[in-house]
């Protein structure tokens, strides 16, 4: 039957293939939230190797590479269009054109591994994707700023296989995959004789990545006697968000629920946290808004999301205040969104009038001085800020100082209801299984959570409900291999095998 298949799949046109590939790109996208289905993405994945095989020459690897990369893309990201919904009288146009090219362009990462793959010996190739695929979504994470959203191996994000993150780290996970998924290809195209052998390798790398990963969640925490955090969900849709006569609504909304009585039979939080630009003014002119919020917070303290100017710059800031008002610290984001926060080459895209969607100043924000913890006292230690985007970088998680838990603050409302919140949400889980640290977040829209060092939600506001929400705060659960090493190992091990896989190339024409 297997014969009977890859006979049929040799006399497809391009065009066939390349739709093949884009519909093995979408199943792979099934592994994501909101669908969180592992199996199904992975047989996707098994179906690109297949494919990558199965190519007529470097060209057919290449364009199959890019159809499976615009495939998966293009289903995990089409949250993309949301944004451009707000204002859709005048960005609504761009939508799809952001949607395709941002998926055709990341695709590129994928084409580049399959083209590359092709150019070794028949034996070696699958060995050279494995080791090439690995490469690309490393060099995804950090060039031209890095996106590494959705990275090949968080398909194993429903499931206790993603423990290993904090072992081998995420791009270690994505090798171990890419290369159980290259064996079972190896085993299905390969005659019964054959296949024994593949089949049982890739099989026993999917064991140790779903009963060693059970084996490596940690048990629950005892909380009792843990300080109290409260997490404010708003619940300000954009295009109400800055609405003036929509914000007297929110502010007020954030201050009633700040200032509730304690859920349960809970202590008084200790620690408030708004969301990302919760306040609907500058930092430099929030002295009065500053004083009504600790006030509500008092006697414990209250972070919240805030823009301010500095010499002309507009950052998109986190401050940590007590009553007074007092500000303690103030944090910068760093790591902005292009095209969002700031256009790149902005220059060009000024004489269109087009600007950053998320910027709230001409010319965008600016970007703060990098990672950094902030000191919340002997109670609740130090936390290190990430505000909206920065969660999805894992090598922004490596501060000089070792925080006691992570703390994001976010502002989902921009990524619609269906999949780009519970994405973003299945990030900020991942970020504190690598790290073995507790994860607080505050989500205008939601959803905000408490996850523990092991990426177990302990409690959640939903998406789309306006809450507040008590819980103790998680204590640090464990330094893991990967919070001391980061991704420079697998760069090593990529470079290493990469040189092996090429060693005495052979040219393969088309």
């Amino acid at each position: 039957m297997l014969d009977v298949a890859r006979r049929r799949l040799d006399g497809l046109p391009g065009w066939a293939r390349l739709t093949l590939a884009v519909a093995a790109g979408a199943v792979m996208g099934f592994g994501q939230a909101p669908f969180d289905l592992p199996w199904p993405a992975f047989a996707g994945l098994v179906a690109a190797f297949l494919l990558f095989d199965a190519a007529r020459g470097t060209r057919g690897a290449l364009a199959a590479g890019w159809g499976v990369g615009l495939g998966y893309f293009g289903l995990v990201l089409s949250w993309v269009v949301e944004p451009f919904q707000v204002d859709a009288v005048t960005t609504g146009w761009m939508a799809p054109f952001a949607l395709f090219f941002l998926a055709a362009g990341l695709a590129l990462f994928w084409a580049l591994a399959f083209w590359g793959a092709a150019q070794v010996r028949r034996r070696r190739r699958l060995f050279a994707l494995v080791v090439l695929w690995a490469t690309a979504e490393l060099a995804r994470a950090y060039l031209f700023t890095g996106f590494p959203w959705a990275m090949v191996g968080s398909l194993w994000t429903p499931v206790d296989a993603i423990q290993w993150v904090a072992v081998i780290g995420p791009h270690g996970l994505t090798f171990v995959t890419l290369g159980a998924a290259a064996l079972l290809a190896v085993a299905l195209r390969g005659g019964a004789a054959k296949a024994w052998r593949p089949a049982l390798a890739g099989g026993a790398l999917l064991a140790v990545l779903v009963f060693g990963g059970m084996a490596l969640v940690p048990p629950l925490q005892d909380l009792d006697g843990r300080p109290v955090v409260r997490l404010v969900q708003p619940n300000a849709p954009q295009r109400q968000k800055w609405d003036p006569a929509w914000v007297p609504t929110f502010f007020d909304r954030q201050v009633e629920f700040t200032a509730a009585p304690s859920h349960q039979d809970l202590a008084r939080p200790a620690l408030t946290v708004w969301p990302e630009t919760a306040l609907p003014m500058l930092l430099n002119r929030a002295d009065r808004g500053l004083e009504i919020a600790t006030d509500a917070a008092f006697p414990g303290r209250l972070v919240v999301g805030i823009q301010r100017e500095e010499a002309g710059d507009y950052y998109n800031s986190l401050v940590l205040a007590e009553q007074g008002p007092e500000v303690l610290q103030v944090y910068d984001k760093h790591h902005l969104v292009p095209f969002g926060e700031y256009m790149p080459a902005a220059w060009f895209f000024s004489h269109f009038e087009i600007g950053g969607l998320a910027q709230r100043a001409a010319g965008g924000y600016a970007a703060g001085p990098g990672p950094r913890t902030i000191d919340l006292g002997e109670e609740l230690g130090r936390a290190l800020p990430l505000i909206c985007y920065e969660a999805v970088f894992p090598q922004d998680l490596r501060s000089p100082q070792r925080p006691d838990f992570l703390l994001q603050l976010t502002n989902d409302a921009w990524f619609g209801t269906f999949s780009g919140p519970y994405q973003h949400l299945a990030q900020a889980r991942v970020r504190a299984i690598e790290q073995g640290l507790p994860m607080v977040r505050a989500a205008n829209t939601g959803v905000s959570a408490v996850i523990d060092g092991a990426g177990r939600v302990l409690d959640r506001l939903p998406l789309g409900e306006a809450g507040y929400l008590d819980t103790a705060l998680p204590p640090p659960l464990r330094v893991t291999p990967y919070s001391r090493t980061g991704d420079l190992p697998a760069l090593g091990l990529f470079l290493v095998l990469a040189l092996a896989a090429f060693w005495r190339v052979r040219r393969v024409s088309d």
